[in-house]
C-alpha cells in the first residue's frame, strides 16, 4: 500500500463511517479499482484508521463527554452487547467478511429499510436527555446487527434510537457516541494482535499516521454535513444509494471482477 492508496481509503472511511451507507461496501469497490492487495497490514489499516474517525466525535462533542458520569455509564451499557458477542463471534464475523454476496445483500436490504424509516418514525420528539439505561441497552443490541458486513453500524444504531422515540438528531448523535468505545475496542484489539503476530515497521507506521489524520478531518466534515442533511431531508437518499451500491457490487462480481474484502 502506498500513500495515495492510504489517503483514498482514509477519505472513504471518514466519509462513510458515520453515514448509514456501510464503509465496507465502499472499501470493496475502492480497493478493487485501485488493485490493492488485501495483505495483513492493509486489513489492519482499514480498522486502525477508525481511530481518527473516533477522535472527530470526541472533538466535535467534547462538552458532552464532560457532562456527567451518567453519560459514560449509558455508553457502557450500550457498548456491552457488541463487545460480548463481538468477542465470542469474532472468527465467524471474519468469515462473513470474506463473502461479497453477504455485503451486497446487506447493503440492498438495509437500503430498502431506510426508504421507509421516515414514514415509520414520524413523531419522534422525545428529549434526548431522557435516554435511559434500558434504551441504551436496546440501541446497543441493534448495534450487534451491524456485525453482519454491509449492514452499517451507523444505520443500525440510528434505527435503534428511533425505535426508542429519539429524534433523528438525538439518535444520530448517540450513534456517534456509541461508536467511540466500540470502534476503539476493535481498533485496539486488531492493533495489539497485529503487533504480536507480525510487528509494526518503520514503513507502515507513517502510513497509519497519515491515514488517521485524513480520516479525522474528513469525518468531522461528514458528521456536520450529515446532521444538517438528516434534520431537513431524512434517510431516503441513503436508502437509494445503498441499493445502487449493493447492485453495483453484485454486477461487478457477476462479471468476474476480483472484488476484495478489506
Amino acid at each position: 500500500m502506498n500513500y495515495f492508496e492510504a489517503i483514498i481509503l482514509a477519505i472513504i472511511e471518514g466519509l462513510t463511517e458515520y453515514l448509514p451507507v456501510s464503509s465496507t461496501g465502499h472499501m470493496i469497490i475502492a480497493s478493487s479499482i485501485m488493485g490493492i492487495q488485501a495483505d495483513e497490514f492493509v486489513k489492519l489499516f482499514t480498522i486502525a484508521i477508525q481511530f481518527g474517525a473516533i477522535l472527530s466525535v470526541v472533538v466535535l462533542y467534547w462538552k458532552r463527554f464532560f457532562q456527567s458520569l451518567d453519560f459514560y455509564f449509558k455508553l457502557f451499557v450500550g457498548f456491552l452487547p457488541a463487545a460480548i458477542l463481538g468477542f465470542l463471534l469474532n472468527d465467524y464475523i471474519d468469515a462473513m467478511l470474506e463473502n461479497v454476496i453477504v455485503v451486497a445483500t446487506s447493503l440492498m436490504v438495509g437500503g430498502a429499510v431506510l426508504l421507509f424509516i421516515d414514514d415509520w418514525f414520524k413523531h419522534t420528539e422525545e428529549d434526548p436527555s431522557e435516554l435511559t439505561y434500558g434504551k441504551s441497552f436496546i440501541i446497543g443490541c441493534f448495534q450487534v446487527i451491524a456485525m453482519i458486513p454491509g449492514v452499517s453500524r451507523s444505520a443500525a444504531t440510528i434505527i435503534g434510537g428511533l425505535t426508542q422515540n429519539l429524534t433523528r438528531t438525538a439518535a444520530a448523535e448517540f450513534s456517534f457516541f456509541l461508536a467511540v468505545p466500540t470502534m476503539f475496542a476493535a481498533t485496539a484489539y486488531k492493533m495489539l494482535k497485529f503487533q504480536q503476530d507480525f510487528g509494526f515497521t518503520m514503513d507502515n507506521v507513517p502510513i497509519l499516521i497519515v491515514g488517521n489524520v485524513v480520516a479525522f478531518v474528513v469525518a468531522m466534515i461528514a458528521i456536520k454535513a450529515f446532521i444538517s442533511y438528516l434534520t431537513k431531508h431524512g434517510f431516503k437518499v441513503f436508502g437509494w444509494y445503498r441499493i445502487i451500491l449493493g447492485a453495483a457490487i453484485l454486477l461487478l462480481y457477476s462479471l468476474g471482477y476480483q472484488l476484495q474484502i478489506m
